[in-house]
């Protein structure tokens, strides 16, 4: 793995789960980490701190991934800070809402679209004008599986983060000539994972039938975002990949 010395990373989403460990394991190889979340400064100040701890470089800033004016700021804040933005980490980091579809109000289906794709849009706005600017990027959307192999009472969550995965693919058509990435990181069960929280003897039983023999952990994402937003994978873009140990295979 390649360093990613010096690179300014924004992370949102980042103040448990998938997104801490993310933020913690690209600080560790040298990059200059932002993270971010909503309603939780307590935990990104956390982050942060743990980061900085072990010699690493964190910024912590509290803001809504849905609000056009905070991502903005956010954006600017960096810039001010760090000169540029690298990499962008998109983490919702939002919950699921079960239900079938005859129970499913449009209001409900309406909401879980919002979080995935707008939280997606407004931060991708937020910081693709500095990146063209720069004529380099990389941007990684965490996905699911779910949009592609659904579970059962998971269709708001499913349909929207297919969503995404359509969306990821745009990105990075469009902004491929200006030397920007996209792709898309879709964990299936992960411990301690909100939107797919699950009990320790659920994971034991879903871990027998994986092929790797387990559940993920949050560091198993964290490292195949590490790579992809790393010079190793320069020449990939609008690639989908399930880290799943085998329970979903492309």
């Amino acid at each position: 793995m390649k360093s990613l010395h010096g690179k300014v990373i924004i992370v949102t989403g980042a103040s448990r789960g998938i997104g801490r460990a993310a933020s913690v394991q690209l600080a560790s190889l040298g990059a200059r980490v932002v993270v971010t979340d909503y309603g939780n400064e307590t935990a990104i100040q956390s982050v942060a701190s743990e980061i900085a701890a072990t010699g690493g470089e964190a910024l912590a800033v509290l803001a809504d991934t849905r609000n056009q004016e905070q991502m903005e700021q956010l954006a600017d804040a960096v810039k001010n800070a760090f000169g540029r933005i690298d990499v962008l980490i998109c983490h919702s980091n939002a919950g699921a809402h079960a239900s079938t579809f005859a129970e499913l109000a449009w209001e409900r289906f309406e909401q879980q679209l919002t979080v995935e794709l707008k939280s997606a849009f407004v931060t991708t706005k937020a910081v693709i004008p500095t990146m063209v600017a720069q004529q380099f990027g990389r941007i990684i959307y965490l996905s699911s599986t779910e949009g592609k192999d659904p579970t059962p009472q998971h269709i708001a969550f499913g349909t929207a983060k297919g969503g995404l995965d359509a969306f990821a693919r745009y990105i990075a058509q469009e902004f491929g000539p200006c030397g920007i990435t996209a792709n898309i990181v879709a964990p299936g069960f992960v411990r301690d994972h909100e939107p797919m929280m699950i009990s320790e003897e659920e994971g034991r039983v879903i871990g027998s039938f994986t092929p790797l023999g387990r559940i993920a952990e949050p560091e198993d994402v964290a490292e195949v975002i590490t790579f992809l937003a790393s010079d190793a994978a320069r020449f990939l873009t609008g690639t989908y990949t399930p880290v799943t140990g085998g329970l979903v295979m492309e």
